[in-house]
């Protein structure tokens, strides 16, 4: 059986329906409007990158470089017995071979923890 070529693009449209639906959110009238497209990539620093991992590296800096937006790359730090520095040099190797950078948006997300745990307890105290 043969498959059937897939129809093609009109103008304005880019064929990809992440991007489709992002344009439709940032279009006059659209749900985010005059905002801008921030996404990240979280790798935990626990081994080295895979072709999965590849992908999402191309999904998530790719489109935050077509709407002119931001990538963080987010070392996912919460497992410390498995984590090591060579893991988090190589994550950003590869990154870069794949094109891309994050420029000053570098974190960690034990970063976050004190702040996280200031919410939780918050979140108890509420009830």
């Amino acid at each position: 059986m043969r498959e059937e070529s897939p129809a093609p693009e009109k103008e304005g449209q880019s064929g990809n329906f992440i991007h489709t639906l992002i344009e439709k959110d940032l279009a006059p009238g659209g749900r985010f409007e005059g905002k801008r497209v921030h996404t990240r990539f979280p790798p935990e620093p626990n081994g080295y990158l895979h072709i999965g991992h590849a992908k999402a590296v191309c999904i998530d800096f790719g489109t935050a470089e077509k709407f002119g937006g931001l990538c963080n790359l987010r070392m996912d730090d919460t497992n410390p017995t498995r984590e090591n520095e060579e893991y988090v040099d190589a994550i950003k190797e590869d990154i870069r071979w794949l094109g891309f950078s994050w420029g000053d948006r570098f974190f960690y997300a034990s970063d976050y923890f004190p702040k996280m745990y200031e919410l939780a307890e918050d979140l108890i105290r509420r009830g």
